[in-house]
C-alpha cells in the first residue's frame, strides 16, 4: 500500500524531516570530498590500499547505521529478519552491479570527451591492487558456506571479521607510493597542503583531514539518510524497494561520490574502482558480521539468523554477482564489455524481480565461462601472482 513501511523502516525515519536534507546533503557532500582528499594524500604515507580501506570505513558509516537499526528491529521481531538480509544484499548488488560499471563508464566518457582516448579504454590496475582484489575472495568463500548451511551466527561473524583483519594485515605490508613532483602537483589543494607539511607534521595533517571529514560524516550521515528516506516514503516507495534499494543507495552515496569524482580524472579510475572494491570487502566481512551481533544483543541471547528459501536465493544471487565481478578483475583490468555485463545483469534483476531465480543460473553460467577461459589460458589471473610478489617484496 502506498506510504506503508515496515517497523524497521519506520524506526529509521520516525524523527526525520525531509527539509533536513537542506543541511545534511551539503554536509555529506563536503565530508565525502574531504575524506577522499585525505586518502589521496595518505597513499604517499601508507599503501594506497590501506588509505582506501580507511576511506571505506568512513564512507560506510551510513550503511552501518542503517543495517544496525534494521538488525536491532529484527531482534525484537524475528519475522523482520528478511529486511536485514534485503538491505545487506541490496547494498552489495548496488556496489558491484551499478557502482563498479559506472566508474568505468564515467572514466570512458571523460576520456573520449577530452580526446585523450578515441576508443573504449581499459582500466588497468597496478600489482598492489591485487591485494584488494584477492581480499574479496575469502569472505565470499565463507559466505558460500553460510549460504549452504542456511544460517548466519556469531561464529560466522568472528570468521568474517578475521577475514577483514587478515586483509588489513596484508595491506600494512604494502609500501606507500613513491610519487614524483608531477604526480603530487595533480593532487587536490587540500592533499597537497597536507603533504607539504614537514616530515613530523605530515601524518598529523592527513589524520586531521580524516578526523574532520569523518566527524562531519558521522554527525550528518544518519540525519541525511533519514531525511532522504522520508522523501522516498512520501513519494510512496514500496517497503521492499525501500529497504533493499533506496536505503542502500542513499547510505552508499559518499563512496560513490568520491569514486565517480576520481573516475572523471581518468588516471585515477583504478583508484576509484578499488575504492568500491574496498567497500564491497567491508560489506561482505565487517558489515555482515555486524548483523548477527546486533541481532543477538537485541534478543538478549546469542542467536543465529536462519534463512528461509527466499533469503537464501537473495544471498546466492549476491554471492554469484560478486564472484563474477571478482573473476572479471582477477586479470587486473576492467574492459567495456565486462563493465556492461555487470551492469546489464544487475539491471535485469533490478527492473524485473521475477527474474532473480533465473538470473542465478545466468550468473553461475557466466562464472563458469570465465573459469573455463582461465583454465584454457585465454585469461590470465594475474592477481594471484601479483599479490604474492607485492607481499614478498615487502
Amino acid at each position: 500500500m502506498k506510504g506503508s513501511l515496515p517497523a524497521a523502516g519506520t524506526a529509521l525515519v520516525a524523527k526525520a524531516a525531509p527539509l533536513t536534507a537542506l543541511w545534511t546533503f551539503p554536509s555529506v557532500l563536503f565530508s565525502a570530498f574531504l575524506v577522499a582528499w585525505g586518502a589521496e594524500a595518505a597513499q604517499f604515507l601508507v599503501s594506497q590500499g590501506l588509505a582506501l580501506a580507511i576511506l571505506a570505513w568512513l564512507q560506510t558509516l551510513p550503511e552501518f547505521a542503517v543495517e544496525a537499526v534494521i538488525a536491532w528491529e529484527a531482534g525484537k521481531d524475528p519475522s523482520k529478519v528478511h529486511l536485514a538480509i534485503a538491505n545487506f544484499t541490496g547494498s552489495i548488488r548496488l556496489l558491484v552491479g551499478l557502482g563498479w560499471p559506472l566508474v568505468y563508464f564515467v572514466a570512458a566518457f571523460f576520456a573520449r570527451r577530452t580526446g585523450r582516448r578515441k576508443t573504449w579504454i581499459a582500466i588497468t590496475f597496478d600489482d598492489e591492487h591485487a591485494i584488494e582484489i584477492m581480499g574479496l575472495l575469502p569472505p565470499l568463500v565463507w559466505f558460500t558456506f553460510i549460504w549452504w548451511k542456511g544460517s548466519l551466527g556469531l561464529l560466522d561473524a568472528a570468521v568474517l571479521a578475521l577475514c577483514y583483519v587478515v586483509y588489513l594485515v596484508a595491506l600494512l605490508r604494502v609500501p606507500p607510493r613513491e610519487g614524483d613532483v608531477e604526480e603530487m602537483e595533480d593532487l587536490p589543494a587540500v592533499s597537497r597542503w597536507a603533504l607539504a607539511q614537514g616530515p613530523g607534521r605530515r601524518a598529523w595533517a592527513i589524520t586531521g583531514i580524516f578526523v574532520v571529514g569523518g566527524a562531519i560524516l558521522a554527525l550528518s550521515a544518519h540525519a541525511f539518510v533519514e531525511s532522504m528516506l522520508a522523501l522516498a516514503i512520501t513519494a510512496g516507495v514500496s517497503p521492499f524497494v525501500f529497504v533493499q534499494w533506496v536505503a542502500p543507495f542513499l547510505s552508499e552515496f559518499p563512496e560513490k561520490l568520491s569514486a565517480f569524482n576520481w573516475a572523471r580524472q581518468i588516471t585515477k579510475a583504478p583508484m576509484a574502482v578499488m575504492n568500491l572494491v574496498s567497500s564491497t570487502i567491508n560489506q561482505w566481512s565487517i558489515l555482515s558480521a555486524l548483523i548477527p551481533v546486533i541481532y543477538s544483543i537485541s534478543r538478549g541471547t546469542p542467536s543465529a539468523i536462519v534463512f528461509d528459501s527466499h533469503q537464501r536465493l537473495e544471498i546466492l544471487l549476491t554471492i554469484l554477482q560478486s564472484f563474477l565481478g571478482w573473476l572479471l578483475l582477477v586479470n587486473l583490468d576492467l574492459r567495456a564489455f565486462e563493465a556492461a555485463i555487470l551492469f546489464v545483469f544487475w539491471l535485469v534483476q533490478f527492473a524485473m524481480p521475477s527474474t532473480r531465480g533465473p538470473m542465478i543460473y545466468v550468473y553461475a553460467g557466466w562464472c563458469g565461462v570465465e573459469i573455463l577461459m582461465i583454465a584454457i589460458g585465454k585469461r590470465n589471473p594475474r592477481a594471484f601472482q601479483a599479490a604474492w610478489h607485492v607481499l614478498r617484496r615487502r
